[in-house]
């Protein structure tokens, strides 16, 4: 089984998502934005799997700095360079489970993708 979870180490969701795995004895890989970088493909794909607008993270620091005008005329062409440039506001984790995309982390939602 082929597991990566894509997101900023210093995360609290991603700690908790990790802390979680390594309970559970799940191996993965874990892809760190700031370190291994994010491109447009990536962000492309995530955005066709997941759909732009819940990739986005609209309740972080750096998507509330944005301007409202950048905010409004927000669509997939604009969002893509625009995560890719701040990978912050990518919503947090991304977990790609034998080629299955899923988003954030709850306790139940990952029993649901390990069981």
């Amino acid at each position: 089984m082929a597991i990566t979870m894509y997101g900023i180490a210093n995360c609290d969701t991603i700690k908790k998502a990790k802390k979680w795995l390594e309970s559970q004895e799940i191996e993965y890989q874990f892809h760190d934005y700031r370190k291994q970088g994010v491109d447009a493909e990536m962000v492309s794909t995530f955005c066709s799997q997941l759909g732009w607008e819940n990739v986005l993270n609209k309740r972080g620091t750096t998507y509330r700095q944005l301007s409202s005008e950048q905010k409004e005329t927000l669509d997939e062409t604009s969002a893509i360079p625009l995560l890719v440039e701040q990978p912050a506001m990518i919503k947090r984790p991304i977990l790609v489970v034998d080629g299955q995309y899923h988003l954030g982390f709850k306790a139940q939602q990952y029993e649901q993708i390990f069981a």
